[in-house]
């Protein structure tokens, strides 16, 4: 492990979930974490006060990622604590399935602001203010190749944000800035386990071949190792970081 001494990390959605082991895992590797949340702030101060008590460096900024005045808040206080921005870790997402068929327009919006206009937020911001050698990590999901009945809507949201992962890391040329996608599989997180019954669990833990949900920390070793040294070829690409499952 190289430590990422004096560069920042923006990881929003922080505050719990794969958000948070993305957070701890790249302070542990010695990047300063901006701990980005949406509305509860106990839960990011808890995880940046436990970071500083590892030793490493963390704020926290409350910004909803669809609010494009709130993400270059969110930037400015970042260069204003620590002169910079070296990595975006677009990790905020949100999750409702329906049948396309009963997806109201309401579901279909908000998912849309959400993962599809918060990622193009934050991109454009990090297109504009990222330290040249900075990395883009982007959150998709292997549901875009699963193509699962009820995750249509949740699904173009994420091909969506593929898309851009790879156009954008061909606009950024010149700058030695790396754009990618994580996608991820089933994972054992809270907005995947809520209101799934145990047998859906059970035969979700079932489907890739090493039979077992993803953990959190196997998703943060994923961008730890796109943000650091090791990931310095690794460009417009999505990795399925999913167990093999599809």
């Amino acid at each position: 492990m190289t430590k990422q001494d004096n560069k920042v990390a923006i990881v929003t959605g922080a505050s719990g979930g794969i958000g948070a082991a993305v957070a701890e895992r790249l302070a542990k590797d010695g990047f300063t974490v901006v701990v980005n949340f949406a509305g509860n702030a106990a839960p990011a101060q808890a995880l940046a006060e436990q970071i500083k008590a590892h030793g490493g460096q963390a704020i926290v900024a409350q910004a909803d990622v669809s609010d494009p005045e709130a993400v270059r808040r969110m930037f400015d206080s970042a260069q204003t604590a620590f002169g910079g921005v070296d990595v975006l870790v677009n990790n905020a997402g949100i999750m409702n399935l329906a049948p396309i068929a009963d997806s109201d327009d309401a579901l279909f919006d908000r998912q849309i602001a959400v993962n599809l206009k918060g990622s193009f937020n934050t991109l454009r911001e990090a297109a504009n203010r990222l330290r040249d050698g900075g990395r883009i990590i982007n959150f998709s999901s292997s549901v875009v190749g699963m193509l699962q009945p009820g995750y249509g809507v949740y699904a173009a949201t994420k091909a969506a944000v593929e898309a851009m992962t790879g156009v954008l890391a061909k606009e950024l040329r010149g700058r030695d800035i790396t754009v990618n996608s994580i996608a991820p599989g089933p994972t054992a997180t809270k907005l995947f386990l809520d209101g799934k019954p145990q047998e859906v669990i059970d035969r979700l833990s079932k489907m890739a071949p090493l039979e077992r949900l993803g953990q959190p920390a196997d998703i943060a070793a994923a961008v730890a190792f796109l943000a650091g040294p090791d990931g310095a070829w690794i460009n417009g690409q999505t990795l399925r970081a999913n167990g093999g499952i599809i």
